[in-house]
C-alpha cells in the first residue's frame, strides 16, 4: 500500500545536550569515520564537544587538559545559562590569576565519548536518523581518550603543558600519559585508581541495574515521555551515597525528619535524583559506568606496573582522605609506582571532597605547574 514517506521515529529522551538545543560556549569538532572501538565495532563518525579559555600559544605549547567525571561536561567554568543547565564545576580552578591561569594557560576540556552534552553518545543521531539508543556500542577509557587526541591534533597541540583529572576524570588522565607518553609533560591524577575495582563494579552494575528495571528504559529505546527518569534517579541515590562520607551524612542529617515525613537524609538524596534526571541521559549513564567498569590501565600492556613504568610525565597524586569508593589505597598504587609521594587532601566529604576542596587541589596544581 503507498503512502507518505516517514521520517525514522527518533524517541524522545530527557536530559542531556541535543541538537538544536542552545549551543551555549560550546564548540564542535566532526571526526570522519570509521573510528574502530577496543571492544569491538566502530562508529561511522564522532562528534567532539568542547570548551576553550584563554589564548593558545604558537605551536600550542601552554595547553592544559582538563578531564570531566561521569556526569560533568565541558563547562568547567562559566555561569549556567542556555546551553548549559549548570554553573561549571571546577569554576574556582581556572580563569586569570586562578591555578589554572589562563593569562598564560590554554585551557581545554571536552565532553566525553558516550556522553551527552555534545559528543557522540546514546543519545545523538545515527546515521538513519534515529538516536543511537541501545545500537550505541561499548566504548572504553582509552577509545575516550583517541577521541580526544584528535581533538588535540585538530587544535595543533602536539603536547600537553599538562593533563588533569578526577574519578573518571582521571582514568583518562592516566591513560594519556601511558598510552601517548610523548604528548603529556605534567600529569595530575586526583581521586581515582589504575583499575576498577570489585567495589565500584558492583555499586555502578547496581546503578545500572536501577535504570535498566525502570519500565521506560525500553531495552534502551525510550518509548515516548519521560523516559527512565526513575530508574536514573535510583542509579544516583545509590551513586552518591557512594560520593559522600558516612560521618558526614551522619553529622548532617543523623535521623532527623522533615515536615512532610521524609528523612532529611532522604530529602537529599531526592533532590540530587531530580536534578540529575533533568540534565543527563540515562543512556549515557548506563555506557559511561560501563566504561568505568571496564577501566584497567595494564589491560593489553603487561599489568599495571608494565604500564605506569611508560608515564614520563612529572606528576602529582592525590586522594581525599575519606574517600570510601576510591580509596587512599588506589592512589598509593599509582604514587609509589611513579616514584612520588602520595598527597592526601583531608576533607569530611568523601570522594566528592576532589570537587569540593578546591583551595587544597589548586594548591596541589599551582605546584604541579610551577615544576
Amino acid at each position: 500500500m503507498g503512502g507518505a514517506r516517514v521520517a525514522p521515529w527518533a524517541p524522545p529522551r530527557p536530559g542531556g545536550w541535543r541538537e538544536g538545543d542552545p549551543v551555549g560556549d560550546r564548540r564542535f569538532l566532526d571526526l570522519p569515520g570509521p573510528f574502530g572501538l577496543e571492544l569491538g565495532g566502530s562508529l561511522p563518525a564522532v562528534r567532539v564537544a568542547y570548551e576553550t579559555w584563554g589564548t593558545p600559544a604558537p605551536g600550542g605549547g601552554n595547553a592544559v587538559l582538563v578531564e570531566h567525571a561521569l556526569t560533568g561536561d565541558s563547562h568547567v567554568t562559566g555561569p549556567a545559562g542556555p546551553g548549559h543547565p549548570t554553573p561549571g564545576w571546577w569554576a574556582g580552578l581556572v580563569g586569570p590569576g586562578a591555578p589554572l591561569d589562563t593569562d598564560r594557560l590554554f585551557v581545554v576540556c571536552a565532553n566525553v565519548l558516550g556522553g551527552c552534552q555534545g559528543t557522540t553518545g546514546p543519545s545523538s543521531a545515527a546515521p538513519d536518523g534515529a538516536a543511537w539508543g541501545s545500537r550505541f556500542p561499548a566504548v572504553t577509557v582509552g577509545d575516550q581518550v583517541r577521541v580526544e587526541a584528535a581533538l588535540a591534533d585538530a587544535l595543533g597541540v602536539g603536547r600537553w603543558t599538562a593533563v588533569l583529572g578526577g574519578s573518571m576524570g582521571g582514568m583518562r588522565a592516566l591513560e594519556w600519559a601511558v598510552a601517548l607518553p610523548e604528548r603529556v609533560e605534567a600529569l595530575f591524577f586526583l581521586a581515582s585508581g589504575a583499575a576498577a575495582t570489585a567495589d565500584q563494579i558492583g555499586t555502578q552494575t547496581t546503578q545500572q541495574a536501577a535504570v535498566r528495571t525502570d519500565p521506560a528504559w525500553a531495552g534502551g529505546d525510550y518509548l515516548p515521555g519521560p523516559g527512565p527518569v526513575g530508574g536514573l534517579g535510583v542509579a544516583r541515590r545509590i551513586a552518591h551515597l557512594t560520593y559522600r562520607s558516612a560521618d558526614e551524612l551522619q553529622q548532617r542529617f543523623g535521623t532527623a525528619v522533615q515536615g512532610d515525613g521524609r528523612f532529611a537524609v532522604a530529602s537529599y538524596l531526592d533532590h540530587h535524583a531530580d536534578k540529575l534526571a533533568g540534565r543527563f541521559d540515562a543512556g549515557s549513564y548506563v555506557v559511561l559506568t560501563e566504561a568505568m567498569n571496564t577501566w584497567d590501565v595494564g589491560r593489553g600492556r603487561g599489568g599495571t606496573p608494565a604500564a605506569l613504568a611508560r608515564v614520563t610525565a612529572r606528576a602529582v597524586v592525590a586522594g581525599v582522605d575519606s574517600d570510601r569508593l576510591y580509596p587512599l589505597a588506589l592512589q598509593h598504587q599509582v604514587a609509589d609506582a611513579l616514584g612520588v609521594p602520595l598527597r592526601v587532601i583531608p576533607s569530611p566529604y568523601g570522594h566528592d571532597g576532589f570537587l569540593i576542596e578546591l583551595d587544597a587541589v589548586g594548591a596541589l596544581v599551582r605546584e604541579l605547574l610551577a615544576d
